[in-house]
């Protein structure tokens, strides 16, 4: 798996999309737990979008957890990641207690959002 760039429309550059990359073949592929995310991104470009750039780990949790656990380390093994998981579950479990505290209603839909994402779990390493 690697974190790669997808562009979009010859216009609109994603970076640090997670990607599976078969070495044998060439073939390259987005993760299942961030298609739709990525898809949905897209979509909201609309068909003749301008020329931009997105970070994609801004608005994923899975690249944005794949971009921390590569910043250490070149290759970081399964547990790191797992950690780095977990760790990240309950940060945003006590955020979501203090959104709700405060019922900050889009809070609290971003951190659903965001719960959701790495609720789709089958991390491939």
């Amino acid at each position: 798996m690697k974190l790669r760039t997808v562009i979009y429309s010859g216009k609109v550059e994603i970076d640090n999309v997670p990607i599976f990359s078969c070495q044998s073949c060439s073939r390259s592929e987005v993760i299942p737990e961030v298609k739709p995310d990525l898809t949905g991104l897209i979509a909201g470009l609309g068909s003749e979008p301008g020329k931009q750039t997105f970070l994609f780990n801004e608005c994923n949790e899975w690249a944005d957890l794949l971009v921390e656990a590569k910043v250490n380390k070149v290759r970081p093994e399964t547990q790191d990641v797992e950690e780095l998981i977990t760790h990240r579950i309950n940060a945003l479990l006590d955020m979501y207690l203090l959104a709700q505290s405060l019922n900050d209603e889009t809070w609290l839909a971003d951190l659903k959002k965001r719960l959701g994402q790495l609720s789709r779990r089958q991390l491939h390493t």
